[in-house]
Parts: C-alpha cells; structure tokens; sequence
C-alpha cells in the first residue's frame, strides 16, 4: 500500500512539475486546470485552427475582409470547450487513466479532485461555451449544437472500434463548418463540406502519431486506436491521411476562389506534414509529442496564407 501510494506522489509530482499552472494559479485552482488543460495548449490550438481556417475561407468567398470578433468569439470557444470536452473524457476514462503511466497523475484517477467537483468545473465550461455560441446567429447556434452528440459519443469509440480517431475528427474538425454558418447563416456551398474533409483526415493524422505514445499500455488495458490497427504501416497510412488532408484543403481552397497567397499557405501546410511523415518515429514516444504538437505551426501556416489572400 505504501509503494503504491508514493508511486503515485511520485506521478503527480513528475506531472505537474514545470507547468505554468504550478508557479502563477492559486493552489485552489492548479487541479481544475490541469482537468481542463490548460497548461497543454495544443488541444485548444488543434480545436481553434478549423474555425479560423473557416472563418478566412468565408471571408475570401465573401470577397470581404476576415472578420475578428469570430476570431475572437471561436477562440474562447475553443479554449471552453475543450476544457470541458477533456473534463468530460477524463470522468468517463478516470478508471482506464488510472492503469496508463502517462495519464495516471490526472486529477481524477490521482484523487486531487472528486467526480462531483470535476462535474460542476465541466458545467461551467459548458457554460461558457454556450454563451459563445448564443453570439452567432440562429443557424450557427443550431449548428454548433450538432456536434454534441459527436463529442459525447467520442470517450465510448476506443472501447469498440479500431478507427476512434475518426470520430475524433469528425468532433474536432466541426469549426470547419461553423465560420461559412458564423458569415453566411447557411451551409450552401461546397467549400465548408471540402475543408471539414481536410480537418478530418488532419486530425486523424496527428491523433495517430499522438497516439503511438500509449501503443503498450494500450494493448495490455485493451484500449484500441489507428496506431495500434495501422502498426508497421503506420507512416504510410499517417501518410496518405495527410495527403488527404492537403487535397481537401486545396479543392476547399479553390471552391472559395483562393489564389495565390492561399496556395502559399496550403504549400507550407504540406511541407510541414511531409516533414512529420518522414522523421516519424512510431517507437519514440518524446518524438511522437513533439510532432504531434507541431501540428499547430502546421494549421497556423495554412491560416497565415488564407488570411493573405483576404488582405492583398
């Protein structure tokens, strides 16, 4: 009993040590914020990217200027939501994050927070996330409450299917759709449909190089992902996922009457994947995180471009 528990100082201490959220938030808030990320900003940053992505492509097919109170509103929404999407996932995994090493120090398995706090925090994150939502208009709001079933669902897919990362994608990437609903009130074009392809098929990429880090706890606790159904081909598949991605991307591209800064933009987008396919290390769980947190240099790249094209 003794062993276990200081093993268990032990994870929690390696966890939180270095993190923002240790040296400036107040002792009564450090376990909320680690429920909730926010000291790993690359979640809200990977949820953010297809919303600004969206928001760009309207404003260049609306022959107007990007407009920055979406910008703001998604990015707060994204922040919420993912807070309360990884606080939902950590209430229905806490007995699954108990058994993996990397995730056993997270505030519910390690008991720095009850399930009824980490129910309370993700009601208030839902919260906020609902007052953003009200900004938009009856359409977007509508639309923006579709994707909810999606996210519930989300935790149960690893249990019962080897392609969770496609649901996944289709949760994550629905901000593709939400700035042409947030510009338009509608989704009568091809371009949102092409360029929530594009975000699927990159989330389904970057989560399976995130998820080779956990590929043995995974196979002993029965927990099924791409990572471990692709296995040696896993940098092919990673690959053809990306190329997939950038496809899309570029049809979305064309259909919202992009030219040549967008071009720009959606080609150091494919640099950049063609970069983390080629160095890719399956079995170097450091390399996997870092180019899985790459990915966020990677959609900044293609909304760099998009947002010229709207301003020159």
């Amino acid at each position: 009993m003794n062993e276990t528990t200081n093993h268990l100082k032990k994870s929690v201490a390696d966890a939180v040590s270095g993190h923002w959220v240790d040296t400036r938030a107040p002792e009564w808030l450090r376990p909320y914020a680690r429920l909730a990320r926010w000291d790993r900003p690359i979640g809200w940053w990977l949820l953010l990217l297809p919303c600004w992505w969206s928001v760009a492509l309207a404003a260049n097919l609306a022959g107007g200027a990007v407009n920055l109170w979406h910008l703001l509103l998604f990015l707060i929404g994204a922040v919420a939501m993912r807070g309360a999407g990884c606080t939902y996932n950590d209430l229905i995994d806490r007995d699954i994050d108990a058994q993996v090493a990397r995730t056993r120090s997270r505030p519910l398995p390690s008991g720095q927070l009850t399930v009824k706090q980490a129910r309370i925090f993700l009601l208030l994150q839902a919260l906020t996330g609902m007052v953003v939502l009200l900004q938009f208009n009856r359409f977007a709001i509508l639309l923006g409450l579709g994707s909810l079933p999606i996210v519930a669902v989300y935790p149960f897919m690893k249990r019962i299917t080897d392609w969770p990362q496609i649901v996944l994608g289709l949760a994550f990437s629905w901000g593709a759709l939400m700035g042409f609903a947030a510009r338009f009130g509608a989704l009568d074009q091809a371009a949102p449909y092409l360029l929530y392809a594009a975000a699927i098929m990159w989330t389904i990429g970057y989560d399976t190089i995130y998820a080779h880090q956990d590929q043995e706890d995974d196979a002993l606790i029965g927990v099924r992902s791409t990572a471990r159904t692709f296995g040696a081909s896993s940098q092919i598949m990673i690959g053809l996922f990306f190329a997939g991605a950038v496809l899309f991307a570029a049809l979305a591209i064309m259909a919202s009457g992009g030219g040549i800064y967008a071009a720009l933009g959606l080609t150091g987008f494919a640099v950049h994947l063609g970069w983390q396919v080629a160095s890719l290390q399956p079995g170097n769980a450091e390399r996997c995180l870092m180019q899985f947190r790459s990915n966020r240099n990677a959609g900044l790249l293609l909304f760099a471009g998009l947002v010229l094209e709207t301003l020159i």
